[in-house]
This record gives C-alpha cells, structure tokens and sequence, in this order.
C-alpha cells in the first residue's frame, strides 16, 4: 500500500499559489485603486486623477505638506451612504466573505495535507474536497464584484458623490485600476488551486 504523501503533490503545490491568490485579494480590498478617473479640469484637484476604491476616494489637493509634496484627501465610502453604487456596496461585502471563504479553504488544506503526511485516511479526502470547495466559492465571490466594477468602468458609469468629497458625478474618462487587476490576478489563482485540492 503507498504512502499517502506520495499522492498529495499537486494539493501540496497548489496551497501556496493560492495563497498568492488570497493575498492578491486582500490587497485589492485594502487599494484605493479600483477606479482611476481622470478628470478635467476642477478646481479643487489639481492632478486631475482621483482614485475610487471600495472604500474611500482619494485625490492630491492643492494643499502642500511641504515643498512639492501634496496632501491626499479622502473620503469614506459606507455601504450605508446612499450615494454608493452597488457594485461598490457588493464589493464590500462580497469581497470579505471571499477572503473569509479563502481562510477556511486553506485551514481544510493544511488539515488534509497534515493528515496525507501522516498516514491518517479518515477525513483527509473529505477535507481535501472541502478546502477546493471553499476556495472555489471565494473565487467566484471575489469575481462577481470584479467584473462588475471593471464593467461599470467601461461603461464610464457616474457616481453622485456629496459636495464634501469635492468631486464631479462624472469624470472625463475613467481606467480600471490596479486592484481590480490584482483582483483578478488573485482569483485566476485561487480558481486555478482549487481543483487540485479536491483531488
């Protein structure tokens, strides 16, 4: 009868690139970089870039920290707000119960590699099915509020932001911006691991 580790290569492999995925998806939750609008000319935002993210947008104003150093002003971004969109909002949600999913997804994997290099069968199968599972349920989490945000970008979609986050309903133009390209990077990953997992 074979030893039990010698059949868990690919689980073994795929736990650490999905971690690269998970990360990935942390980052993007945590960037401001999820819609990069370009702006013409506004009085208030002399870069003429701000930066939407899911949970605050941020420009440079015209205040200097210090010789040629600008000060970044932010707002926040409440699912509460009524002015946030909802893809924004699922965003928000979504992307946490993804990284959630991720957690949980590779606790089963560290539990079912330990129990393949230890030689115990009873639930080793089960969790590694488990933790492909979990990690393919938080790829498709994270992948909904992604598409939807890049879609709403390409459609140059208006946000109706109060007067105090000194922005314009709608940009000149608007680019999608590094977190959702991290996103996406992250849940290729996290989709790619998962099947070997469940093996």
């Amino acid at each position: 009868m074979p030893y039990l580790a010698h059949s868990v290569h690919a689980q073994l492999g795929a736990l650490p690139l999905g971690l690269v995925g998970w990360t990935l998806l942390a980052v993007s939750v945590g960037l401001v970089q999820w819609r990069v609008w370009i702006l013409s000319f506004f009085s208030t935002e002399p870069s003429g870039v701000a930066w939407i993210g899911i949970w605050r947008a941020c420009f440079y104003s015209q205040e200097q920290a210090s010789p040629g150093l600008l000060i970044m002003h932010c707002s926040s971004i409440n699912l509460q707000d009524s002015f946030t969109p909802p893809e924004i909002a699922t965003a928000q949600i979504s992307m946490f119960l993804s990284l959630g999913f991720g957690i949980l997804g590779f606790v089963c994997g560290i539990y079912a590699l330990r129990n393949a290099f230890f030689g115990i069968k009873s639930l080793t199968q089960c969790a590694f099915c488990l933790g492909g599972t979990l990690t393919l349920l938080a790829a498709i989490l994270a992948l909904i509020p992604l598409l939807w945000n890049l879609a709403a970008v390409l459609r140059n979609q208006p946000i109706q932001f109060p007067d105090e986050f000194k922005l314009p309903e709608t940009p000149k133009a608007q680019q999608v911006g590094g977190a959702v390209w991290a996103g996406l990077l992250g849940v290729a990953l996290l989709a790619i691991t998962s099947p070997p997992v469940c093996s």
